[in-house]
């Protein structure tokens, strides 16, 4: 390994502690993919965890200003080839390899800047765009990855990768609609009050969520094989999640974050594995 590679090597490692650190269901799904598909989605990962972290949690800085460095600085590495800021460095190098549209860079860091200043979405177009940025085009950038340039595959999925991407994305929404109130001011789910949030608007988010999970299983089975195992394992976490929320009370959802346990975790990944070596998925 010469001293180029050690620093790609560092790089990509760097994203995959980032990666470990804050998600540990992303963790479980992209140890179960392919080597050739681990460091690129942690890469993906790291890359959008950190533009999360500048909006979500850095309240004593000037949010807007360390968003704007950090889209700046994501272009101009992809330009370069090269960043100094290991996460970045990482990220472009997927970019660049795998030829993910920019444009979904910048849909993704445009949703991020509306978290900046936007504490309701009122209407369900508003809502579906920024669906659309934070979570949508995150999985449109994996499945650039696993399907390795060939467009016609990418065209196919890209539907169901939506749709997988939205379910994900309103099940964090449901999970943590009270701390995303009280921390950060936001209420994502259109028209919604709190002080009327009841079984019956409970079972309408859930019957939304329910339709893109449903959606996008058709997707996950047309997977390559070294990507569908590990896709399959989150849309598992995230349809027993939607599963916990379902059996929750209004009150339970607002008082505590529903989590999936490790021993659960364990069982799902055992599952997986045993259903994709016998082509069940």
């Amino acid at each position: 390994m010469n001293s180029y590679q050690l620093f790609e090597s560092s790089c990509s490692a760097c994203s995959e502690l980032v990666t470990k650190r804050y998600s540990t269901s992303f963790s479980w799904g992209i140890r179960v993919f392919d080597k050739e598909f681990k460091d690129p989605i942690y890469s993906i990962y790291g890359f959008v965890r950190f533009a999360d972290e500048i909006v979500d949690t850095f309240h004593t800085f000037n949010k807007k200003e360390l968003l704007d460095e950090y889209r700046m600085d994501t272009m101009k590495a992809i330009d370069k080839k090269i960043s100094l800021n290991p996460i970045l460095h990482s990220f472009q190098k997927v970019v660049n390899d795998f030829n993910i549209d920019v444009q979904l860079i910048t849909d993704f860091l445009d949703s991020m800047e509306m978290d900046l200043d936007k504490m309701a979405y009122e209407n369900k177009a508003i809502y579906d765009k920024y669906i659309y940025g934070s979570a949508e085009v995150v999985g449109l950038m994996c499945l650039q990855v696993f399907t390795k340039g060939d467009k016609q595959l990418y065209n196919d999925l890209a539907p169901y990768s939506r749709s997988l991407g939205a379910a994900f994305q309103k099940v964090n929404f449901l999970r943590d609609i009270s701390s995303d109130l009280e921390e950060r001011g936001r209420v994502y789910f259109p028209g919604l009050d709190l002080t009327k949030f009841d079984e019956n608007t409970k079972h309408e988010i859930l019957k939304d969520i329910k339709t893109d999970l449903d959606n996008s299983l058709e997707g996950i089975r047309r997977l390559p094989k070294g990507a569908r195992r590990g896709v399959y394992l989150a849309y598992k976490y995230y349809f027993n999640l939607y599963i916990k929320l379902s059996n929750s009370s209004v009150e339970n959802i607002l008082a505590e974050r529903i989590r999936v346990s490790d021993r659960r975790k364990a069982y799902l990944l055992m599952n997986t594995m045993v259903k994709n070596s016998l082509n069940l998925v």
